[in-house]
């Protein structure tokens, strides 16, 4: 079972440049969008919906071309759950899940606190409601699979300018602990890219600032997060730099299901 996670920052922007052609290639049962940007309305037709596959959606209703996730999945689920019971969090379209059997794929869009502290202080108070649900979902018996862009990196190997951003958001001490935390032990979240790469130094994210893209100046911030049930199921990972479609890169999980 091959899923893939992606940030489009945009769908229609990343359809214009050839996302979905892209995609057809690419052979994946599921895929996880975030920051679709746009209504479900404004995301239909075959330009939208590659064949043979179904879509699915969460827009922010908070305002529009903002946030939003989606699932497209080759198999019907057997449920799609689009809200946690937080209407601040809900609202904002970063939340969608799919049910297959004892399976669930998820597609979070964690927020950014990087626009000033009234956001730094929503997305902690998101951290905060997020773990026991994240704790239920491990005791539940259920497999589940994370994707998503969290905003936060785990370690120094997961940025390239370490030092120099300690103090910004998406590298703060309380956040990494925070993510390291779900995945401290064999019982707890399994980060798929470290479990199957465990000293690489890849990223998922660049600014358009610069010449980072150029220069590999990134940030890896978007997951793909396992039950500990999918550890010796993983079989490969891959961030898929070229052809680039946002300022995320597709980031690609095999699974022996």
């Amino acid at each position: 079972m091959r899923i893939i996670s992606f940030n489009a920052n945009g769908l229609r922007s990343a359809a214009t440049k050839g996302f979905f052609d892209w995609f057809k290639t690419q052979n994946a049962d599921v895929l996880c969008v975030q920051e679709t940007k746009a209504q479900e309305h404004q995301l239909t037709g075959p330009a939208f919906l590659p064949d043979g596959y179904r879509a699915f959606f969460r827009d922010a209703i908070t305002k529009k071309g903002y946030s939003g996730v989606a699932i497209y999945a080759k198999r019907e689920p057997d449920e799609v759950r689009t809200a946690l019971g937080w209407a601040p969090f809900d609202d904002e379209g970063r939340y969608i899940e799919a049910r297959f059997g004892n399976l669930s794929v998820v597609s979070f869009y964690i927020p950014s606190g990087s626009s000033g502290e009234l956001r730094q202080g929503f997305k902690f108070e998101v951290m905060d409601w997020l773990k026991p649900i994240l704790d239920q979902w491990l005791a539940s018996g259920r497999e589940y699979v994370l994707c998503g862009d969290w905003n936060i990196v785990r370690s120094r190997l997961d940025i390239k300018n370490w030092t120099s951003n300690q103090k910004n958001s998406g590298c703060l001490p309380p956040e990494r602990d925070w993510l390291n935390g779900l995945c401290t032990d064999d019982a707890g979240w399994v980060d798929t890219y470290r479990a199957l790469k465990a000293d690489a130094q890849d990223y998922t994210w660049w600014s358009n600032r610069g010449a980072a893209r150029a220069n590999d100046v990134g940030w890896r911030i978007d997951y793909q997060l396992a039950t500990p049930g999918l550890r010796d199921r993983l079989r490969a990972c891959s961030i898929l730099k070229e052809p680039r479609f946002s300022d995320h890169a597709p980031f690609s999980v095999d699974y022996d299901l």
